[in-house]
């Protein structure tokens, strides 16, 4: 397994600065982007193109929390997260909600696909403002719960709290895509 902390020269801990990782990034991929390379030996620019494609993927990844969450678990762990598919019991209201909501969504949005009337259409489009609103409601409410997770990650907690982190980020960043995924076909449809 390529340890993409070490790849980007970083410290392998759970919260990393955005910018800094950004930036450095960017300082180490300068010289081997392949724009730069072009002029130079078929040799070296397989291994710059190898060594951009190593310094992108480690970007990606400790980039997202929760991507860079489980990377670090797993160097940790030394293998595959085991039980990412439990549901932590503190959250259950939570999925039960934003699983409600988004049947309830999916309902409107099957009754308004069998509309073809232009001034039924304009009614439904008024009938979905209540839906549309909640459905961006919880997804605020995951993001700040996202955050608040995110904030935890700067005191460098334990692995087995970092765990119980991961997944719920797990949870809320899915179900916060299957909010925003219905709150677009809404603003669509």
């Amino acid at each position: 397994m390529i340890d993409y902390f070490a790849v980007l020269d970083e410290p392998r801990l759970p919260w990393l600065d955005p910018e800094a990782l950004k930036a450095k990034f960017l300082s180490l991929s300068a010289a081997v982007h392949p724009d730069r390379v072009h002029g130079q030996s078929e040799a070296d620019r397989k291994a710059a193109q190898e060594r951009y494609t190593q310094l992108n993927a480690a970007y990606q990844c400790l980039r997202d929390t929760k991507a860079r969450l489980q990377h670090l678990l797993e160097l940790e762990r030394g293998g595959k997260l085991q039980d990412v598919q439990d549901i932590p019991a503190e959250t259950m209201d939570l999925f039960f909600r934003v699983g409600k909501l988004c049947r309830e969504a999916d309902q409107f949005l099957a009754q308004k696909r069998q509309i073809d009337s232009p001034l039924l259409k304009v009614q439904m489009f008024e009938r979905s403002q209540p839906l549309q609103e909640a459905l961006n409601g919880r997804a605020a409410d995951l993001r700040t719960r996202i955050s608040a997770l995110e904030s935890d990650l700067k005191a460098n907690p334990p692995v087995t709290r970092l765990e119980a982190i991961y997944r719920l980020v797990s949870y809320y960043t899915r179900w916060l895509g299957q909010l925003q995924e219905r709150a677009v076909q809404l603003a669509l449809d």
